[in-house]
């Protein structure tokens, strides 16, 4: 299916606008994947807010010319399909994942920021915890000095309604 120019200009206007909010893209090969399959990648990424879709590599190049990501425009070669997304521990997990159990979805290469990074680094980027696991383990540290304070303080008169008891029980 062809696209004339109108449509074209705006996926490029509309990829364009997804890049500039965008921390992360990974660029993956999705050469014999079924239709079902890539479906579910779709309902999968739309869940964690990442932009999913399969695009031309021109106008995907088009989109990221002058951008941080312009790099990414020399491994943009065959049937790709791009993740791009805010959080970008999140989009390589989503898309690590779906890799791990579909051989024929093959990630190739990433960016963050201005840097292009491998499949390996996608990996190890995949394996840190998510943002709201971090934010949860700060809050933790953070309420754990208080909670020990308040234990501590209740722990002084609880000894002493104890010692109180032990006394009414001997008597």
């Amino acid at each position: 299916m062809s696209l004339n120019l109108e449509e074209k200009k705006a996926i490029v206007a509309e990829v364009s606008t997804q890049i500039t909010n965008a921390q992360a893209i990974i660029i993956a090969e999705y050469r014999g994947l079924e239709v079902g399959q890539l479906t579910q990648l779709r309902a999968k990424t739309r869940e964690s807010g990442i932009y999913f879709r399969v695009i031309k590599n021109s106008l995907v190049r088009r989109a990221v010319a002058d951008t941080p990501y312009a790099e990414l425009a020399k491994h943009m070669v065959g049937p790709l399909a791009y993740g791009i997304g805010t959080d970008p521990v999140a989009a390589a997990k989503v898309l690590h994942e779906f890799s791990k159990g579909n051989d024929k979805f093959v990630i190739k290469v990433g960016a963050i920021g201005e840097q292009v990074i491998s499949r390996d680094e996608i990996t190890a980027l995949a394996a840190l915890p998510s943002r709201d696991e971090l934010l949860s383990k700060l809050l933790g540290t953070m309420q754990a000095p208080i909670a020990k304070f308040v234990q501590t303080l209740n722990e002084v008169p609880t000894r002493f309604v104890r010692g109180l008891a032990m006394v009414r029980d001997s008597k």
